[in-house]
C-alpha cells in the first residue's frame, strides 16, 4: 500500500469513525490545571523543554518555505495537511516567545502562508483548485498547492483547524508595522470569505465536507467531538454566520455520550484528539454553555476527566495488551501496524483509537500525543507518562522531532509485510513518521500549560469571543473586556509578560 493510499484511508476513517529523563510523579503540591510547570523537578522541566523545542522544530524545518504549507507527515512530504498548517501558524508565535526564532522570522513565514491561502484558487473543478466557498481541501499538493488527490474532500473541520492558526496570527501580530498589518488584513480576508451556511446541506447542523464528484458528504458534525470549534467559528463569522440553532442542534445529541466510564462521569468521546483540538485554541476554563451549566462542569474539566479515564483504562488493561499501565497509556487517532489478524488479535493501520462509554477501538497501539496533547488538562498524570515512555522506549520512539506518531509493544509478527513503521526486536512495532495533526496538540498544549500563551492570545480575538457568546457561553474571562497587550514587547519580539499575566 503506498503512502498516498494510506493517507487516503485516513480520510475514510475520519469520516467513518467520526535518554532520557526518568520523571516519577509530580510533587504533591503540583496543580492539575495549566500553570503547574513551576512545580516540576529539574529533570522533568528539562524533558518538557526538550520535547517542546523538538516538536516546534518539526514545524519550522519541515514547512515548505515557498508556500508555508506544512506536510501531513515527516519524512513523507508527499502532501500538506491544512490542519497541520493551522498548528504551524500557531507554532511560530510560540517559537518567538520561547526564543527559538525571531519575531521577524515568524512574521515572514506567516506572511508566506497567509498570502498563499489568500491567493489560492477557489472553484468547483476536480483538480485546479485549493478549495471552494472559502473552505479548503483536506490535503494539498506540497508543490502546487492544489487538491492532492481525487479522494480528498473539502473539509469543514480541517479548514477550521487551519483557521485556528489564521486567527491566532491575526491577534498575535498586533504591532503597527506594514508586515504585521498585512498579516491582520490577510487573516481577516481568509476567515471572512468562508461561507459557513453553504456547508449546511441539512440545516441546522454543519456538514463534514464536499467533493466535486460526490458533492456533500452525507454526515454532519453532531455530538461532542472535535467539531466544537467548527461551530464556534461558524457562529462568529461577521459575513456568513450560521444561526445559534446550529449550536443547539449540536448540543442536542450530547446526552448520548454522557455517562460513567472507568468510575468517572463525564461527556465521553473515545479518542483523545476530540478533547484536544478545539481546546488547543479555546480556553474553556470557567466558561459554560447551556449544557455545561446544566451538568455543573466546563469542557476543560470534562477533558481532564476524559484524560484520567484513559489512564484508568490502561491500568485495567481489559485487552491484556503489552506495556499498558499507570505511566504508559494513550489512545487517539494515529498510525498502526496495518490491517492484520494475528491469532485472536486484530490490528489496524491508521484509525481513530480510543476508549469510552459507547465505543472502544484498541489494538495495543499507543500514541504519545494522546498524553502529550492532554498535558494542560492533567499534568500530574501526563508528565510521568511522557517521561516513562521516553525512558523505556526513547531510543526508538524519540528522535530529532520528539515522539514518533505511535508504537505497539504487542505486535511482533515477523511475517507481516509492513507498509509503514518497522519492527524492533524486544519492543514491537514502531512508527517511523511524525504526523502534523499529532505534533500540533503536543506543542500548543505544552505552551498553554506553561504560560497560557495561545489561550490568552485567542481570548482577544473578536471572532472567537462572538462565536462563544452566540453559542451561549457565559462566565469567567468571557465576561471581561478583551485585553490587548502593550506594544513594545520585552526582549526580541516577546509577548509582554504583563499581558500574559492577565
Amino acid at each position: 500500500m503506498t503512502s498516498g493510499w494510506r493517507r487516503g484511508l485516513r480520510v475514510v476513517a475520519a469520516i467513518a469513525l467520526l535518554a532520557l529523563f526518568a520523571g516519577g510523579p509530580l510533587p504533591a503540591g503540583a496543580k492539575q490545571a495549566a500553570g503547574s510547570y513551576a512545580g516540576l523537578t529539574p529533570a522533568q522541566k528539562a524533558m518538557v523543554d526538550d520535547l517542546e523545542r523538538r516538536t516546534f522544530d518539526w514545524f519550522w524545518q519541515g514547512t515548505d518555505p515557498r508556500t508555508g504549507l506544512v506536510p501531513d507527515s515527516w519524512p513523507n512530504h508527499s502532501f500538506s495537511s491544512i490542519a497541520a498548517t493551522g498548528f504551524g501558524l500557531t507554532a511560530y508565535g510560540i517559537g518567538v516567545e520561547r526564543g527559538y526564532i525571531t519575531r521577524t522570522q515568524a512574521v515572514q513565514r506567516t506572511l508566506v502562508t497567509l498570502r498563499f491561502f489568500a491567493d489560492a484558487p477557489q472553484n468547483d473543478s476536480e483538480d485546479d483548485a485549493s478549495g471552494y466557498h472559502g473552505f479548503f481541501y483536506h490535503f494539498l499538493d506540497m508543490r502546487t498547492g492544489r487538491r492532492a488527490a481525487r479522494y480528498v474532500e473539502v473539509s469543514s473541520v480541517d479548514t477550521t483547524l487551519l483557521l485556528g492558526g489564521v486567527l491566532f496570527a491575526q491577534s498575535y501580530y498586533d504591532r503597527d508595522t506594514a508586515p504585521e498589518r498585512e498579516i491582520r488584513r490577510l487573516a481577516d480576508l481568509i476567515y471572512r470569505r468562508v461561507d459557513w451556511p453553504w456547508m449546511q446541506p441539512r440545516k441546522p447542523l454543519i456538514g463534514m465536507g464536499w467533493t466535486p464528484g460526490g458533492k456533500f458528504i452525507p454526515s454532519d458534525w453532531k455530538g461532542y467531538n472535535e467539531g466544537m470549534l467548527v461551530y464556534i467559528l461558524a457562529l462568529g463569522s461577521p459575513t456568513h454566520p450560521v444561526a445559534p440553532a446550529a449550536w443547539r442542534a449540536w448540543l442536542s445529541t450530547n446526552h448520548l455520550e454522557w455517562g460513567t466510564f472507568e468510575g468517572l462521569t463525564f461527556l465521553n468521546f473515545a479518542p483523545l484528539f476530540g478533547h484536544q483540538y478545539s481546546e488547543s485554541w479555546v480556553d474553556f476554563r470557567g466558561i459554560r454553555d447551556a449544557w455545561s451549566r446544566q451538568h455543573g462542569l466546563d469542557y476543560f474539566e470534562n477533558s481532564r476527566l476524559a484524560t484520567d479515564a484513559q489512564r484508568r483504562y490502561a491500568m485495567a488493561n481489559p485487552g491484556g495488551w503489552t506495556g499498558y499501565g499507570a505511566d504508559v497509556w494513550g489512545l487517539t487517532a494515529c498510525d498502526g501496524p496495518g490491517d492484520y489478524v494475528v491469532g485472536a488479535r486484530h490490528y489496524h493501520g491508521y484509525t481513530a483509537r480510543g476508549a469510552g462509554l459507547a465505543d472502544t477501538v484498541d489494538d495495543g497501539t499507543i500514541a504519545p500525543t494522546a498524553a502529550g496533547g492532554s498535558i494542560a488538562f492533567a499534568p500530574r498524570i501526563v508528565v510521568p507518562a511522557l517521561a516513562a515512555m521516553k525512558q523505556r522506549y526513547g531510543k526508538y520512539i524519540y528522535d530529532r522531532y520528539g515522539f514518533v506518531d505511535a508504537f505497539n509493544p504487542s505486535f511482533h509478527d515477523q511475517q507481516a509485510r509492513l507498509h509503514n513503521g518497522r519492527l524492533v526486536s524486544g519492543l514491537g512495532w514502531v512508527d517511523t513518521v511524525h504526523l502534523g495533526i499529532d505534533q500540533g496538540p503536543i506543542l500548543l498544549m505544552i505552551e498553554n500549560w506553561r504560560s497560557g500563551l495561545v489561550w490568552r492570545v485567542m481570548r482577544r480575538n473578536a471572532y472567537i469571543r462572538t462565536g462563544l457568546q452566540r453559542a451561549g457561553f457565559r462566565g469567567g474571562w468571557l465576561d471581561t473586556k478583551a485585553a490587548r497587550p502593550e506594544r513594545g514587547a520585552l526582549g526580541a519580539g516577546r509577548f509582554p509578560a504583563k499581558a500574559l499575566a492577565r
